[in-house]
């Protein structure tokens, strides 16, 4: 969608934009809705129909993005040419660093299919010092870490401790089964979207009990 450089008033009218539309915080966008909130994060769950653009708003805080369905989808920021459109798949993270230089866009639904993502917003950092990475990260910036983990029917994580706050996010459905060290463990099944905020030390294997493939994503705080 490069391949065209518009005006800004005409690229914002190509989205239903008004370019006298003040943007609003994220948090604040209708499509964004809000299903956690506490000190230190903001979790968003996001759904654009086909054909449909979220409003301008903008992204102060650094954050992470999980997506959770197949879709294709463009952003645009007032006053430049549209992204190239680009697909998304479950599982997908990426991270930014938008508390010193905040990013004010509208993302539109370019594809036949429903957007889905969850979009975690860091507040602040949690008391006490920084930790080692427990894997490589899927994606980090300087306020957190994503960890992936893409597991087969019956397949389970490494074992790992999380010294940190974190967010646990189901990019995908699954029976899940946490088991910990002492060989204790809870099953229990999870939609695409659910999340849980855990603010103790954890240490635990992640384990598929579906049938199908499944892919969870954990982002810990620095």
């Amino acid at each position: 969608m490069r391949m065209l450089v518009l005006p800004a008033v005409a690229v914002l009218a190509v989205a239903g934009v008004s370019a006298g539309d003040a943007p609003v915080p994220v948090d604040r966008e209708p499509l964004h809705k809000p299903v956690l909130r506490n000190d230190y994060v903001i979790a968003l769950h996001v759904t654009i129909a086909p054909g449909q653009s979220t409003a301008l708003h903008t992204h102060a805080h650094d954050g992470a993005a999980i997506r959770l369905s197949e879709a294709t989808v463009s952003t645009e920021v007032p006053g430049e040419a549209p992204t190239p459109a680009g697909a998304a798949h479950p599982g997908d993270v990426t991270v930014a660093a938008r508390a010193k230089a905040p990013l004010t866009h509208f993302v539109r639904n370019v594809g036949t299919t429903a957007f889905e993502v969850i979009d975690l917003e860091f507040l602040k950092r949690p008391d006490g010092p920084a930790t080692a990475a427990i894997a490589p990260p899927a994606a980090e910036n300087e306020t957190a870490r994503a960890y992936r983990w893409p597991l087969a029917p019956g397949a389970s994580s490494p074992q790992h401790t999380h010294e940190r706050p974190y967010v646990i996010v189901a990019a995908t459905p699954m029976l899940l089964r946490m088991t910990a060290p002492d060989g204790q463990s809870m099953e229990h099944p999870v939609k695409a979207g659910d999340l849980h905020w855990v603010d103790t030390r954890v240490t635990h294997t992640l384990t598929n009990r579906g049938a199908e493939p499944g892919i969870l994503v954990e982002v810990e705080l620095k």
